[in-house]
């Protein structure tokens, strides 16, 4: 019989970065022969998914000296000292903890979770038979805690799986002349979504009055954030500023399809997928360079270092208008992408996993 090789998170939405990973990688490991799971805190996991996932907390129960158990690092977790106490091969990959204090005096006891991620992060070191971070950046913040030999595994994304549903419904309410600026991500303070909107602001009064922001992504703990977001962008006097929270990916796709440019003004990622999922759908991509931004960029779309909302809202019309700037801007991301595609999924986990395996 196989060893087997099971995953753990601490939470599973069955749509976010992490669960996709997750479930990529499970496949893989069943492909090889070997009996493999998720486990989570079930509380943390929506219940029509649950039946997807396993209770955490009896893990041990299921692994013995032989087995092999990975664990997913993004945030504090009953769920990492479980890992910890298993007995059993481990294997550590780092997502990245968002430094907490972005959240202070916003989310308390998000905040928490978050320090919480980090001490938790740092008591991990020497407990893992293999050390591996999805990107360079959070491979730096691992060395920093005291993590020795940690290996880079870019995150996994299956952009055509992804991509294959699309709302018509929504892809028709878009479907107009209007230029169409995009951020996809959390509506969180770490985001920066603010920033995008005050740049934005300035680039509809400048040169397209009717230009369209839309944001995407969960404000589930920051929900006072999004409110102050909106709140900006009447104060600014501008229109047409959609911050839509959560969404399913059928949606997202229909709007990344009338998408003519993706704005990050972002101050911490760990990796950023949809910066791929925007080259993806051939959008040009204008980022302000933070953590690993220009590690998963690779060269490609166009980085500023200054957030001077006024230099970034002529770069957008540049980007948006001008073809002698967005066609070597979107022949450079093509490249890039094709890059990240030509990659050796299961050759990698093989590679990077072969001291447990």
């Amino acid at each position: 019989m196989p060893s087997v090789i099971h995953q753990f998170l601490a939470g599973y939405t069955g749509y976010d970065a992490i669960s996709n990973e997750a479930r990529i990688i499970r496949g893989h490991f069943r492909e090889w022969g070997h009996p493999s799971e998720i486990y989570t805190a079930l509380a943390h996991a929506p219940r029509q998914l649950c039946h997807d996932v396993r209770e955490a907390s009896v893990a041990a129960q299921d692994l013995e000296a032989n087995d092999v158990a990975l664990l997913h690092l993004s945030i504090g977790s009953p769920v990492n000292e479980i890992f910890a106490s298993l007995p059993c091969r481990k294997v550590i990959l780092y997502h990245n903890v968002t430094p907490s204090c972005f959240f202070d005096g916003l989310n308390p006891d998000l905040s928490d979770a978050l320090d919480q991620g980090r001490r938790q992060a740092g008591q991990l070191a020497g407990v893992a038979n293999v050390n591996l971070a999805d990107s360079a950046f959070n491979a730096g913040e691992l060395h920093r805690m005291g993590y020795r030999d940690v290996d880079i595994l870019p995150l996994i994304v299956d952009l055509d799986e992804a991509s294959k549903s699309v709302d018509s419904e929504v892809r028709s309410r878009y479907e107009d002349d209007a230029p169409t600026v995009l951020f996809v991500g959390r509506c969180a303070p770490n985001k920066a979504v603010e920033d995008a909107v005050e740049a934005f602001a300035l680039y509809q009064s400048a040169y397209a009055t009717d230009a369209r922001f839309i944001q995407i992504g969960s404000a589930a703990g920051a929900e006072t954030y999004a409110s102050l977001v909106i709140a900006t962008a009447r104060e600014l006097g501008s229109e047409n500023v959609e911050i839509l929270g959560s969404r399913p990916q059928s949606y997202l796709n229909a709007v990344y399809e009338q998408a003519d440019l993706f704005l990050s003004m972002s101050e911490h990622e760990g990796f950023c997928v949809p910066l791929l999922e925007s080259m993806h759908y051939d959008i040009p991509v204008l980022a302000y360079e933070a953590g690993a931004v220009p590690e998963t960029l690779g060269g490609a779309g166009v980085l500023f270092s200054d957030k001077n909302f006024a230099a970034v809202a002529e770069m957008m019309h540049r980007l948006i208008t001008d073809t002698s700037v967005r066609q070597p801007v979107l022949a450079g991301q093509r490249k890039r992408l094709a890059a990240y595609n030509a990659r050796n999924v299961d050759r990698e986990l093989r590679e990077k996993l072969g001291p447990v395996i």
